[in-house]
């Protein structure tokens, strides 16, 4: 059944895509009220950086990841003058990774449910007295919960379907940065078919269930607003 290097990899793809979609939320969550709410001119161009991991292949995002925070890349020159050292090839250097390849997963959910929230619901919140900020924690987070529960599913199960990215920017070091993905990629090399049939299986399983937690999601939420 799973070797204990596919036990170490499955763990080591939980653990990332736990941090991954912890941080994503803390992060897409101010930047998709932003986008959901602001009238700038700038709306556009960031909307369309935040989506660009969509329409790029992830080998050319790792790529670039890999020389921006290598010994000669801006990044790399950064993390060393903080004392932080190189990231490519180790866990940090990965979960870099899963979060910009994962960021339009948690961005855009959040931010169509802001939009669904409207303006009327924070107008009236003022009305009574309630600042911005209390207005958002009270009125608006609760009203766009859907949002936030597809945000998060989208970004753990992307980020656990991960590959291009992580092998670029990771690398495939056995117990450090090789996950579920690459594990499968080795076992394919090795001509390991039945060890990749197991890993490969569970994959699917676990694709299955969280489209069906989706929908279940998605029904719930139009009941609610409807």
């Amino acid at each position: 059944m799973f070797s204990a290097d596919d036990l170490s990899a499955i763990w080591l793809t939980l653990k990332l895509a736990t941090l991954t979609t912890v941080l994503l939320l803390l992060l897409a969550t101010p930047l998709a009220w932003w986008l959901a709410r602001t009238g700038s001119r700038w709306r556009a161009p960031v909307g369309a950086v935040v989506a660009l991991p969509l329409v790029l292949p992830p080998t050319v995002l790792g790529f670039y990841l890999l020389v921006a925070f290598g010994p000669q890349g801006w990044g790399g020159q950064a993390t060393q003058a903080l004392g932080l050292g190189l990231l490519p090839f180790t866990f940090t250097g990965l979960l870099l990774g899963s979060i910009v390849y994962s960021l339009p997963f948690a961005v855009q959910p959040l931010q169509h449910a802001f939009e669904g929230v409207g303006r009327r619901p924070m107008e009236a919140a003022a009305t009574l007295g309630a600042r911005p900020l209390d207005a958002f924690f009270t009125v608006a987070l609760p009203l766009a919960r859907g949002g936030f529960v597809t945000a998060a599913v989208l970004s753990f199960a992307h980020t656990v379907g991960e590959f291009g990215v992580v092998l670029m920017i990771g690398g495939n070091i056995p117990r450090q940065t090789r996950v579920v993905s690459t594990q499968i990629y080795g076992h394919v090399e090795a001509l390991e078919y039945a060890q990749a049939h197991w890993l490969s299986g569970a994959m699917v399983l676990f694709s299955f269930v969280v489209l069906l937690a989706l929908a279940a999601t998605n029904r719930r939420t139009a009941r609610v607003l409807g």
